[in-house]
């Protein structure tokens, strides 16, 4: 006779059976507390006990606030609740953004066996995701396809856009999908009764947003994300002097290969728009001589065509300022913030150039004795070194960004133009000087521009990776997988801001060269 025969397995207590248990996944400005408040209010209303608790995450976009709630039917004594949700202990598992999801479900919050799991399937990209100097965004079909084995129900769609779309935020559109789930004992009524009586003046927007979450839950996308939208072609508008010019440059970018054509024309309108005409002729003469040493089916040029155009638009002073006073950044900005035409708007820019970057606005002679000089360079920091706050809503703030913006007339005078070229006619000739004797290995070079990008420390940094990618490229030029090893060079300095993994790349190299 076994111990399992002598003694019977205890069934758990009726009362810990009846206690229903909801977590909420959320980051700031997703209204996550007040969500938790409904949610006590309808239980609450409808003679349920209830308690919630929440636990703050590290930062907004590090740690998401985890809010939780436990509510039982009231049967003569008040229940003791518990503070946090257990792993394999959650009856409703509510994430306001995908990825939380995701964690939520690593954590254990959700099981086949009892959970509901109601998720928003848009994106919040996170600090760790957008740090990454290549793509870093975290794949949503594994969040997808671990939602659906592992939650007993899924009521997953785009809750944010919902919201959106009828004047509110996110949280009403959950509350109004928590409603539909049926995971709760309780009528719609009482969910929209627990709106009414919160008070405030968003009432009306908080409904309907409301209802619309709960028709998006009946009949939701089951975590599959819409594909994008096509993004319409703009056509290009000007004077006509300089339109005839505009057509010129076409028109040569139409005599080349189709595949080359196709890229330049991305290329060349990012150009023109970064400068002006006369920097687009100089696009297509770099372009040009690409071409002259490719052969089809043309990898170098589509790829020079994508990258050199990157070059040729880095960001400096000019462009930061003439990108933040561009009036469809402030439509969008007002759109995301919900802003309506009888809001006032304030918004506040955060500029915070290096000596380096006020040296490069510097003729070019000038600019190259102060930053020659550790003293001038030092006086920059001192002056410019700590961050502003500028009020781009006020006269004064904005006039200071737009006049800094409008001063691309100056930009191929300064210091910062002429080291942009340099460096960027130094990669084009290292690059095309392999492509008689590895073609391969001279489209890699080419792609090693995707290294550098942004502004101030972040332009720094990537530099400084791709000059350590090509000296480690250098050492393998003539083997014949010195193109395998330019890609894994590449993605290796593309998968950490710190450069562990380039370090190691590199090590491995020297071991055996």
């Amino acid at each position: 006779m076994s111990l399992h025969e002598v003694i019977p397995p205890r069934q758990p207590d009726e009362k810990l059976k009846s206690i229903i248990k909801v977590a909420i996944y959320a980051v700031g400005g997703q209204g996550g507390g007040v969500l938790t408040g409904w949610i006590e209010d309808v239980a609450r209303s409808q003679g349920f006990a209830a308690q919630a608790t929440s636990v703050a995450g590290v930062s907004q976009r590090t740690g998401a606030t985890i809010y939780y709630v436990e509510m039982a039917p009231k049967d003569g004594g008040d229940p003791v609740f518990s503070l946090m949700p257990a792993a394999g202990d959650v009856d409703v598992m509510i994430a306001a953004e995908w990825m939380e999801a995701g964690r939520a479900i690593i954590r254990g919050f959700v099981t086949p066996d009892r959970t509901t799991l109601i998720a928003s399937t848009h994106r919040n990209l996170a600090v760790s995701e957008k740090m990454v100097p290549g793509d870093g965004v975290a794949d949503p079909e594994a969040v997808r396809e671990a939602a659906i084995q592992t939650a007993k129900r899924l009521l997953a769609a785009d809750y944010e856009a919902v919201a959106v779309k009828n004047g509110s935020i996110i949280s009403s559109t959950l509350f109004g999908a928590l409603a539909a789930s049926g995971a709760l004992p309780f009528p719609r009524q009482a969910f929209e009764d627990a709106i009414r009586h919160s008070g405030g003046k968003g009432i009306e927007a908080s409904l309907r947003a409301f209802g619309a979450g709960y028709d998006a839950a009946l009949n939701g996308d089951i975590g599959k994300n819409e594909p994008a939208p096509a993004v319409a072609d703009t056509m290009v508008r000007g004077p006509a002097k300089l339109m005839a010019a505009w057509e010129k440059l076409v028109a040569r970018l139409q005599a080349m290969p189709a595949p080359v054509a196709e890229m330049g024309e991305h290329g060349l309108r990012k150009v023109v728009s970064f400068q002006d005409i006369a920097y687009g002729a100089d696009y297509l003469d770099r372009l040009q001589t690409v071409l002259d040493r490719d052969h089809a089916p043309w990898d170098l040029s589509v790829q020079a065509a994508k990258y050199i155009a990157n070059a040729m638009c880095y960001d400096d002073v000019i462009r930061v300022a003439d990108l933040k006073t561009r009036g469809n950044r402030f439509a969008r900005i007002r759109g995301e913030m919900g802003a309506k035409d009888q809001h006032l708007m304030q918004l506040t820019e955060f500029m915070h150039p290096r000596a380096e970057e006020i040296a490069g606005m510097l003729p070019l002679k000038w600019g190259a004795r102060v930053e020659a000089n550790p003293k001038s360079m030092a006086r920059l920091n001192r002056w410019f070194g700590h961050g502003r706050r500028i009020r781009t809503d006020s006269f004064r703030g904005y006039a200071m960004l737009y006049l800094l913006g409008g001063m691309k007339f100056w930009r191929r005078r300064t210091l910062r133009h002429a080291q942009e070229v340099a460096h960027l006619e130094a990669w084009l000739t290292r690059a095309l000087a392999e492509v008689d004797r590895n073609y391969a290995l001279a489209v890699e070079l080419i792609r090693c521009r995707r290294l550098i990008k942004g502004y101030s420390d972040t332009h720094a940094r990537g530099l400084s990776k791709f000059d350590r990618v090509i000296a480690a490229i250098d050492l393998v030029a003539g083997r014949e997988d010195a193109a395998d090893w330019a890609r894994r060079l590449r993605e290796a300095a593309l998968k950490d801001e710190e450069g562990k993994d380039l370090d190691g790349a590199i090590q491995t190299i020297r071991s055996f060269v």
